[in-house]
């Protein structure tokens, strides 16, 4: 069935995922904090928005794309934000990683606005976003999640239903801690082997071909190899920012988590370097001069 969506966040999966509903056939309203980046989608048949309220008015569904949570409050709840422009019952989806208390607290919010809040974290790349190809996890009142449940299987192919609000950003805060610590021990090796006198260059193939690799580390391999590292996949400072959240969700529960911590503090590191821009595998530092110089 057709509805008309407002995407608030047009950054790459933002985008990605816009590029998605238009191919299904939904009429589009975009705002992005960035006005360039929505003329893509406009070009394609979306209708620009000066302010998120002008973008959800009217609309069926709100799907929300942004790095933190105090931007998303700020985009739904703020001055022109889009839950006063919502009619009464309508869907707000949030793709954005954020803390388990921040899913709560809007889902609250919201509901006291009269509207269906559904968390639906995302995994993948903007790739998938735009092929429909996300995992979608998913985490809301069940009456919730089913009616938007024909959304979330339009942009994913793989839609896990967990609980109420704050189990998807809870399942998505370990999904990137795994990537993370995994990006920090490829760092560790590459280091150790090149300062050991191996060629670096080698040392990413032999690491990222092994059976020891997964498919992301690969990837990244290749990216540190061919100096791709911007545009980014999924920035550094992201990364920084997740592993914070884990660290929090992790004492939150009274897990000890040091290799959490000891990644957390690499990525920091990048961070305060300059390099949150950058993908994440620019942890890898052996590789960060020749590509920013």
């Amino acid at each position: 069935m057709t509805s008309t969506i407002a995407v608030l966040g047009t950054g790459a999966m933002g985008a990605g995922m816009a590029e998605r509903l238009l191919d299904e056939g939904h009429r589009l309203r975009v705002w992005n904090r960035s006005t360039e980046k929505l003329s893509p989608l406009v070009e394609r048949g979306a209708v620009a928005a000066g302010t998120p309220a002008e973008a959800a008015r009217g609309a069926d569904a709100v799907l929300v794309s942004l790095a933190h949570a105090d931007a998303v409050t700020i985009v739904l709840f703020g001055p022109d934000g889009a839950a006063e422009a919502l009619p009464a019952g309508a869907l707000v989806l949030d793709t954005s990683t954020t803390s388990a208390e921040s899913a709560q607290e809007i889902g609250d919010r919201a509901e006291r606005a009269g509207l269906r809040f559904v968390e639906a974290r995302v995994l993948g790349n903007p790739h998938h976003a735009r092929s429909g190809q996300l995992r979608v996890l998913v985490g809301g009142p069940q009456a919730y999640v089913d009616a938007a449940r024909p959304l979330l299987e339009s942009i994913g192919k793989d839609v896990n239903v967990l609980g109420e609000w704050g189990s998807g950003a809870q399942m998505k805060i370990a999904l990137n801690l795994f990537l993370g610590v995994q990006l920090a021990g490829l760092a560790e090796a590459v280091d150790i082997g090149a300062a050991a006198g191996l060629d670096r260059a080698t040392v990413l193939n032999v690491l990222g071909g092994s059976g020891y690799s997964s498919p992301v580390v690969a990837f990244r391999c290749m990216l540190v190899n061919a100096g791709r590292l911007e545009p980014a996949a999924f920035r550094l400072d992201l990364m920084d920012k997740d592993l914070r959240l884990a660290t929090d969700l992790a004492t939150a529960n009274g897990v000890d988590a040091p290799v959490t911590a000891a990644s957390g503090e690499l990525f920091r590191q990048g961070v305060a370097d300059g390099l949150g821009h950058l993908d994440a595998v620019a942890v890898v530092r052996t590789s960060v001069p020749a590509v920013s110089s």
